[in-house]
């Protein structure tokens, strides 16, 4: 059955079941394709309530939007997959855009942007049980810490017991580790190397075995440090896109150095690529592709 973006609340108030019938007869694939390195289109955001892009405060508040440009994305040459949570993959199953892609379920929600509770990050997605039924292919989780705000050690503690239940299932989990601090109120990540450096070694660190753990890092102010920062682990790495500020092609060239290291398999980009400065989705994504 083909539906449209229209169809999608009909769909879903008539056939709820459809959702669960369209992941199990999802076209899989490997998880690392034969170049090893994975281009992944990140979506997680709204579940969080962190809607805003550049000056646009509710922009990935509109779904349809939101749901051409990640069509549009993943039909793009050399796009792997896609990272979100129930919702948005649901609606990206039941239009048939997950067919031979790598699918990532977003784990951890509830660190709501700019919550007293931020650091607190419970897990209110994905569950290692959810992702295994419905035949997805990894997790995600955000794992920030700041050493004055308590409601980092819950994370950390619930991160361990993920990190443990995805190896369980022999499900690759990624790790989006930060060290962060308030200022003024706002919860401001460090960039610096040996911030990140430090978030690696106590992320690498987490769960009774490492097998299936991957890292989703930040690129340091200066791409010319990574080599440093990612010899804290042997584990094997994707860059996260992150915020990029007008400066697009910076952009690009800082995660044209990172990607040359050897423990980097790939990019996990969101925002920067679904909504460009110029709008112009196909271009960037095709521009990030190319880098790799």
């Amino acid at each position: 059955m083909t539906i449209s973006i229209t169809d999608l609340a009909t769909v879903r108030a008539r056939h709820p079941e459809a959702i669960a019938e369209a992941a199990a007869r999802r076209a899989r694939r490997p998880f690392l394709g034969p170049g090893g390195r994975l281009m992944i289109i990140a979506a997680d955001h709204p579940a969080r309530g962190a809607l805003s892009v550049g000056g646009r405060k509710l922009a990935m508040a509109n779904r349809p939007e939101l749901l051409e440009r990640l069509l549009l994305a993943l039909s793009r040459p050399g796009v792997d997959g896609v990272l979100a949570t129930a919702d948005v993959l649901e609606d990206l199953l039941l239009l048939g855009a997950l067919d031979g892609k790598v699918v990532v379920g977003s784990m951890n929600r509830g660190g709501l942007a700019g919550a007293s509770f931020e650091l607190d990050d419970r897990f209110t997605g994905y569950r290692a049980e959810d992702l295994t039924r419905l035949g997805f292919d990894a997790g995600k989780l955000l794992l920030r810490i700041d050493y004055d705000d308590a409601g980092s050690l819950a994370t950390l503690a619930a991160t361990a017991h993920a990190v443990n239940a995805m190896a369980e299932r022999r499900m690759p989990v990624f790790v989006e580790p930060f060290l962060c601090r308030r200022a003024d109120g706002r919860l401001t990540n460090d960039l610096s190397a040996e911030a990140i450096a430090t978030s690696i070694a106590i992320a690498s660190g987490l769960g009774g075995t490492s097998a299936y753990t991957w890292l989703k890092l930040p690129v340091t102010r200066d791409p010319g440090e990574m080599e440093r920062v990612l010899a804290t682990s042997s584990l094997p790495a994707v860059l996260l896109g992150g915020e990029v500020n007008g400066d697009q092609e910076g952009t690009y060239e800082r995660w044209r150095t990172a990607l040359r290291q050897p423990t980097v398999h790939g990019l996990v980009a969101g925002r920067s690529l679904l909504y460009p400065a110029d709008d112009d989705v196909a271009r960037a994504v095709d521009t990030a592709v190319g880098l790799l």
